[in-house]
């Protein structure tokens, strides 16, 4: 009865390593604190009324980048924990973690950076911007909005939960590799814990991809073609393409491991007929193209920034598109380049090295149309231009190596090596990270309606800039000298000066994050001396910037008419004398908490599913369909904001300017 009722679940299972123990005080004490300061401050109504419940996507928006913020420094510290660890475990000496506890750290640490921290910053920034670039007063699906962003909070919550409950993470690398992630080599829990939350997180991911995809196809202001779409939409769309396309695959894979492990099935066993390799090719044909779902939105952020900055029309805008439009197509075809080594074959070697050679010509091409657009422009060096100059400089660095490693011959040597590493963390940070906080700073004054404070930003950029090169161009030396990666302990001495190198170079970035901050906090600060009274800080080209700062909760008061591409320059071009505007009624979401009950009973039946607590499970699933069948009969989900209103806030907001 007792194995029924709590499963696998038992004493054992409460924290008792110091890893856990901390990790589940910081978040107990965390918890609290925020509990006391709501309690105190006679929040908590403000806080559910008008957030959690909110349908809002700049709510929802700002949401994700809070959360995403928080994972960011969770991952931050398993960061810094590897380093350490190779920085001292260097020939006699054994650093201070155990093998078993790096391989957990280095797999939480991949998974937290991509499906938790770039793909939450991303999302956040897209629900914040994508509906003002096109016109639109909302997304498509305003409800499976806020139930995508609370089924990516449930996997947040499942990935750090074994610091409460379970005592280990999946020790198997980011992608939970088989045969190791299987039960003969990982009876534990916490693979389990890995497959749910990144099914979870996945599920809300596929449903963000969908609405976003409808969206910028159907909700486009009138005279918006597709080709007129600003360069941030067209690589938010073609991103979300990519999204509906590989994200199936992982939740098919993961759902296979899991049957591996909890009902004895072989589909990826060293036995009984599994096959490990298959498991590789399907987990790649999501990952693959899952860095090309990061890196594309960055693409179009640069592309906003550039054309503001430089006062000058984006330079060959439809090669820009097509070129997009090519990585997208190209990003399809290149996973099996990540395992070269595994005997595929010369023929299957030499298409995959092939593909990965030619995927850079139209990134390629995207760069020299931003130079292009510099090219005699009136360029103006603001924070956000500076992020953009970071990522020239690191992207090219690390699309060389890229370049390298495309040949299947040099692949051989590098593959498993630190140079793969760095070449990796090149990518993703200097191309993603850098884009978004370019973005955020970019459309920080838009949504806040203050700008950021430019000293402490130029600060934020030199330290991680410079922290970027000093950590990650060793481990490129470490690679070609053959340090391999994963390893928690290195027998040769004398590659222990680069690493230690390294660790200072993340200080010298932990600096930079602490600017971060201390920007903020200034900002708010000095807000009033930064105030953005115009909706128009940067003088931009695209429709956002028509809108008041920050923008009312209904973004368009009258949705515009677009005649051309950069239709809010044209706008301040042709200039016309002002009419008396006709509001019309707006039909609005209401506010719901749908989204939350069922993120709940979703993750009560992931967690059931870690502990093998079967009766929870079936709530969980029972409970989730329940609240999807209230949903969808309920008609009481809109409300109207007459024209009157709307009338009244729109000259209350020109009196406030």
């Amino acid at each position: 009865m007792i194995e029924f009722i709590f499963g696998r679940l038992t004493l054992s299972a409460l924290p008792h390593e110091w890893f856990t123990i901390g990790g589940a005080v910081s978040i107990i004490i965390g918890g609290l604190g925020v509990a006391i300061l709501l309690t105190k401050l006679k929040r908590w109504k403000w806080l559910w009324k008008e957030w959690l419940t909110s349908t809002d996507p700049k709510k929802i928006g700002i949401m994700y980048i809070i959360v995403a913020s928080l994972m960011l420094f969770r991952g931050s510290l398993d960061a810094i924990m590897i380093w350490i660890q190779q920085a001292l475990s260097v020939g006699s000496s054994h650093g201070y973690l155990s093998p078993d506890h790096f391989q957990q750290i280095f797999t939480a640490h991949g998974n937290i950076m991509v499906f938790f921290v770039t793909m939450g910053f991303l999302f956040g920034l897209i629900n914040l911007i994508v509906p003002l670039q096109i016109g639109s007063r909302d997304l498509a699906f305003p409800f499976l909005n806020t139930l995508g962003f609370w089924l990516y909070v449930a996997g947040v919550i499942l990935i750090n939960l074994f610091f409460v409950l379970g005592g280990e993470f999946a020790a198997t690398g980011w992608l939970a590799q088989t045969p190791l992630s299987e039960l003969e080599f990982s009876p534990g829990v916490g693979v389990d814990y890995w497959i749910w939350s990144l099914q979870i997180s996945g599920l809300g991911t596929l449903i963000g991809g969908i609405n976003f995809i409808v969206t910028i196809l159907k909700m486009r202001a009138p005279g918006m073609t597709l080709m007129k779409m600003p360069m941030f939409t067209w690589t938010s769309l073609l991103s979300m393409l990519l999204v509906i396309s590989v994200f199936p695959i992982l939740t098919v894979t993961i759902a296979l491991l899991f049957l591996d492990r909890s009902l004895g099935m072989h589909f990826f066993t060293t036995d009984f007929g599994g096959n490990a390799m298959m498991y590789t090719n399907l987990i790649w044909m999501w990952g693959h193209p899952e860095v090309y779902i990061l890196i594309l939105p960055a693409f179009g952020i640069y592309s906003e920034i550039v054309a503001t900055f430089s006062q000058k029309k984006l330079a060959g805008y439809t090669s820009l598109v097509f070129a997009a439009i090519g990585i997208t197509l190209l990003a399809l075809v290149v996973w099996l380049h990540h395992f070269f080594t595994m005997g595929a074959g010369a023929n299957v070697n030499a298409f995959f090295g092939i593909m990965t050679m030619v995927i850079a010509i139209p990134t390629g091409m995207q760069l020299f149309n931003w130079l292009l657009t510099m090219y005699k422009g009136r360029i103006r060096f603001f924070t956000p231009m500076y992020w953009f100059l970071g990522f020239v400089s690191t992207f090219t660095f690390g699309g060389m190596a890229g370049v390298l490693m495309a040949s299947p011959p040099a692949d051989f040597q590098l593959h498993n090596s630190l140079f793969l590493v760095a070449h990796f963390h090149t990518m993703i940070i200097g191309g993603a990270l850098f884009g978004i906080f370019a973005g955020f700073t970019y459309w920080f004054p838009k949504i806040m309606g203050f700008r950021l404070n430019e000293r402490l930003g130029r600060y934020a950029f030199w330290s991680w800039i410079i922290g970027f090169f000093v950590s990650f161009v060793p481990l490129y030396i470490l690679g070609l000298m053959g340090a391999t990666r994963r390893l928690d302990h290195y027998t040769n001495t004398s590659w222990q000066p680069l690493f230690i190198i390294s660790v200072v170079g993340f200080c010298i970035i932990t600096c930079g994050v602490v600017f971060q901050i201390l920007q903020i906090i200034v900002s708010i600060k000095q807000r009033k001396q930064n105030l953005d009274k115009t909706g128009d800080p940067w003088n931009g080209r695209t429709l956002e910037w028509s809108t008041p700062s920050p923008v009312p909760f209904y973004n368009f008061a009258v949705i515009p008419q677009i005649t051309s591409g950069d239709a809010f320059w044209e706008m301040k071009r042709n200039k016309k004398p002002k009419e008396k505007i006709k509001y019309e009624d707006i039909h609005l979401p209401k506010n719901t908490a749908m989204g939350i009950y069922i993120s709940v009973f979703v993750f009560l039946m992931g967690f059931a599913f870690v502990w093998h607590i079967y009766w929870l499970a079936l709530l969980g699933i029972i409970g989730a369909i329940a609240c999807v069948i209230i949903r969808t009969f309920d008609e009481d989900t809109e409300y109207v904001l007459t024209a009157a209103e709307v009338e009244k806030i729109e000259e209350r907001g020109k009196t406030h300017a």
